[in-house]
């Protein structure tokens, strides 16, 4: 299954959520949404700086990522980004394919 990063902020419903809930709470619903999209849920860190949180999951595809980011959205209390992630062997593969490409105005 592909792995995905998404990282972002909490909004003031968010953060107030965060309080209310706790981390453990916070991480139980994560693992929760992640599963109903047929994921699973590997790590969540919450930081000080850009980003509230960042987590690590794996998902059967882009569109069961899409479903969950979209989900997520519609609440209003998270603004988050969705990365898939690509290991060693991934981007050996990327490479070596060839792509034919003429840049603009070449």
């Amino acid at each position: 299954m592909p792995k995905y990063m998404l990282h972002g902020n909490y909004a003031a419903a968010g953060a107030a959520g965060v309080l209310k809930d706790g981390g453990s709470g916070r991480e139980k619903a994560v693992k929760d949404l992640v599963e109903s999209v047929g994921g699973s849920f590997e790590t969540i860190y919450w930081a000080l700086g850009t980003d509230d949180f960042y987590l690590t999951v794996s998902l059967p595809d882009s569109h069961a990522a899409a479903a969950l980011s979209i989900a997520v959205a519609a609440t209003g209390s998270v603004r988050a980004t969705t990365s898939e992630l690509m290991t060693a062997a991934d981007l050996d593969d990327v490479i070596s394919r060839r792509v034919s490409y003429r840049a603009p105005g070449a």
